[in-house]
């Protein structure tokens, strides 16, 4: 055992709000913490959870690619919904909030304006060959 992996266990981990530098915020009203610098999705790994988001047929999401890519780690921060958590630097104060997915018919609610709106009959994809 080194000098400092013996440093180290002699001291026991301080609890996440002890920890100095942390940043503090709340999740769907509840207190999260992390270094500062980490992002929403790694307070809320943490924090103990795995998903924060319900897809319109109520599966749970949570962090998946973890670099912005795949949309499943959506929350809302601040009032602005569609937000990625991990791209999101924690900052103190935020409030970040569960997200769930658009109601359809189907799913017992009514869809979202313009999600079942049929485009323009005159709706051209570019570099899509002759018109």
């Amino acid at each position: 055992m080194t000098r400092r992996t013996r440093r180290a266990a002699a001291r026991p981990d301080p609890a996440p709000e002890e920890a100095a530098g942390d940043v503090v915020a709340a999740f769907d009203g509840a207190p999260i913490f992390a270094p500062r610098g980490a992002s929403i999705a790694a307070a809320l790994i943490s924090s103990g959870r795995t998903s924060w988001r319900s897809t319109r047929d109520g599966e749970r999401r949570g962090i998946f690619c973890g670099i912005g890519v795949c949309f499943d780690c959506l929350v809302e921060v601040d009032g602005e919904s569609g937000q990625r958590a991990c791209m999101i630097p924690l900052r103190a104060g935020m409030d970040v909030r569960s997200a769930t997915g658009a109601s359809t018919p189907e799913s017992g609610g009514e869809a979202p304006a313009g999600l079942d709106a049929a485009p323009p009959a005159d709706t051209r994809a570019a570099g899509g060959g002759r018109a």
